[in-house]
């Protein structure tokens, strides 16, 4: 090689190197291309996420079925929507359903903690998070929560849950001393008592943090109900047993005045994970609106109700 030829060599080389290069318009058509498919990808991400959180969920409900069924095997009745021994309206002591089912749910360590006789509120171990009383898709702090009275002023800090047992239909307030379906003040229901049929009652369901703060522990005595950050209604309370309790009237309602703080709720899209009696989970639709189909919901809630149900699917 000559020393003529090497510059001519290089000028080759450089210009190789550029052409290799990407110009401004492929380097927008190749971010637009991703920006594309990230557009696309995400979505579907998202749906296999909540598929996930949804299913999980579910074995959540089939958990608590399973230790509803449990209990009712040892007690021969299902558990009381929570304990009450003081005089109505009073909720002392207050310990809800699912402390009751904690041995029947491996947890029988953080059960034996509990001295039963006295008010939920003051053991230590109601802080305590527990994962099957959470759904992932809800919005719930990672630890306890304070649980205050009407004037604010804190009474305690329990740990939060994302499910609530129901009190019955409609005509079932939570904090009633009774109600048509199987948890209530002092309930002591037992299979043959759900003449309606185990597949036709609910006993559990989604109940979102994010929109009711309810707990798992049980009633606060004199606490208040508020609802969550996702709730637009961020004035609403609810009595202390909506801590644990709600009713079959609506499914993620927005528009009633009360906060829908006693309905059923999720942040699942479209509708809740609910459990009946007979241990089956069943994914039921959001019920915003007066007609057929809430008269339907109603008529889950009952126990004995003997409602012919027609319009809803489950």
């Amino acid at each position: 090689m000559t020393m003529t030829d090497q510059p001519n060599d290089t000028v080759g080389l450089e210009h190789m190197l550029r052409r290799r290069a990407f110009t401004l318009i492929e380097l927008l058509v190749s971010i637009a291309i991703i920006a594309l498919l990230l557009g696309l990808l995400l979505p579907a991400l998202q749906k296999v996420r909540e598929a996930a959180a949804r299913t999980h969920c579910l074995n959540n409900l089939k958990q608590m079925g399973l230790a509803c069924h449990g209990y009712h095997d040892t007690h021969l009745s299902f558990p009381p929507g929570y304990t009450a021994s003081a005089a109505y309206p009073d909720t002392g002591p207050g310990w809800g359903w699912a402390a009751y089912l904690l041995p029947f749910l491996e947890e029988d360590n953080l059960y034996r903690q509990f001295d039963l006789s006295r008010p939920v509120e003051e053991s230590p171990a109601i802080q305590t998070v527990l994962k099957v009383f959470l759904c992932p898709s809800d919005i719930v702090p990672e630890d306890a929560f304070v649980v205050s009275d009407a004037a604010s002023v804190p009474i305690a800090q329990a740990a939060p849950s994302s499910y609530a047992a129901t009190v019955g239909s409609d005509a079932s307030e939570c904090d009633a001393l009774t109600g048509d379906g199987v948890f209530f003040r002092n309930s002591q229901i037992r299979i043959g008592d759900i003449t309606d049929g185990t597949s036709n009652t609910v006993l559990i369901g989604d109940r979102a943090w994010a929109q009711t703060r309810g707990i798992w522990a049980g009633v606060i005595t004199g606490g208040i109900t508020r609802p969550g950050d996702s709730n637009v209604w961020p004035g609403a309370t609810g009595s202390a047993p909506v801590l644990v309790l709600a009713h079959n009237n609506w499914i993620n309602i927005t528009t009633d005045a009360d906060g829908g703080l006693d309905d059923f709720s999720s942040l699942h899209p479209g509708g809740v994970n609910l459990l009946f009696a007979d241990g089956s989970v069943h994914f039921l639709r959001s019920i915003t609106s007066d007609g057929q189909e809430r008269r339907a919901f109603w008529a889950l809630g009952t126990r004995a109700g003997g409602e012919l149900i027609e319009g809803i699917e489950y």
